[in-house]
C-alpha cells in the first residue's frame, strides 16, 4: 500500500491537525527528506504554509491543537509541539505544552529544528527574586516609590497588573499606578 493510501487511512481522510478535510497534501517532518508513515502527516494547505512559514502563523488556528496534540503518531505530536512553542508567547500554548507528554527521543527529534529555543539576543526581565517576568505578568511593589513628575507614591505592597516589558532595557517594565502609566525597576518588584 502506497504511503499516500496508508496516511489517509490513518488520518480518516483529513488533516492530522486541524481535522479540515479541503487540500490535503503529505507533508514530511523536517529535518527528514523521504516520505515515511513515521515521520510524515496528512495535513491541509493552510497547516503546511504556516508551518514552513512563521511569518504568516495565525496562533487562532493552531487552537486546534487543544485535540490533535494527544495523538498517538509521532508525526503528529512532533508538530505539535514545534507549533505550540512557537506560539507560548501567546499565553495559551504554554499551558498546553505543560501538560503534553513525549518520550525522549520523539521530544530530542521534535527539537532538532531548534524550533521553541529560546532567543540569545532576547532580554530577560527578572524581579528581585531572579523570577523571570513576563508581558501580562502581574507583580507588587516591595518598597514605598516616587512617582516622577507626580506628587503620588506608590505604596509598597501596592499591585500592578498587565505589566509590558522595555525592549530595550531589562531592568526596566511598565504598568500602571493608580491612574498613571509609569517606568517600573524590576528590582523593586516580586511576581505575584
Amino acid at each position: 500500500m502506497s504511503i499516500d493510501r496508508e496516511l489517509k487511512k490513518r488520518a480518516e481522510d483529513k488533516c492530522e491537525l486541524c481535522g479540515s478535510v479541503d487540500h490535503l497534501e503529505i507533508h514530511t517532518v523536517a529535518p527528514i527528506k523521504d516520505e515515511s508513515l513515521d515521520k510524515s502527516l496528512l495535513a491541509c494547505k493552510t497547516c503546511v504554509s504556516q508551518i514552513e512559514d512563521p511569518e504568516i502563523t495565525d496562533p487562532n488556528h493552531w487552537r486546534c491543537l487543544n485535540d490533535s496534540m494527544w495523538s498517538e503518531h509521532q508525526p503528529v505530536q512532533v508538530i505539535a509541539w514545534r507549533m505550540l512553542s512557537r506560539l507560548r508567547k501567546e499565553g495559551w500554548p504554554k499551558d498546553l505544552l505543560d501538560m503534553m507528554y513525549m518520550e525522549d527521543e520523539v521530544l530530542e527529534f521534535a527539537k532538532s529544528t531548534g524550533e521553541g529555543e529560546a532567543d540569545p539576543e532576547k532580554l530577560i526581565h527578572r524581579d528581585v527574586n531572579g523570577v523571570i517576568l513576563e508581558h501580562g505578568d502581574s507583580v507588587v511593589l516591595i518598597k514605598d516609590l516616587k512617582i516622577k513628575g507626580s506628587s503620588q507614591v506608590a505604596k509598597q505592597g501596592t499591585a500592578v497588573r498587565n505589566i509590558r516589558l522595555d525592549h530595550e532595557n531589562e531592568t526596566y517594565i511598565e504598568g500602571k499606578v493608580g491612574p498613571t502609566l509609569t517606568v517600573i525597576i524590576t528590582e523593586y518588584v516580586k511576581k505575584l
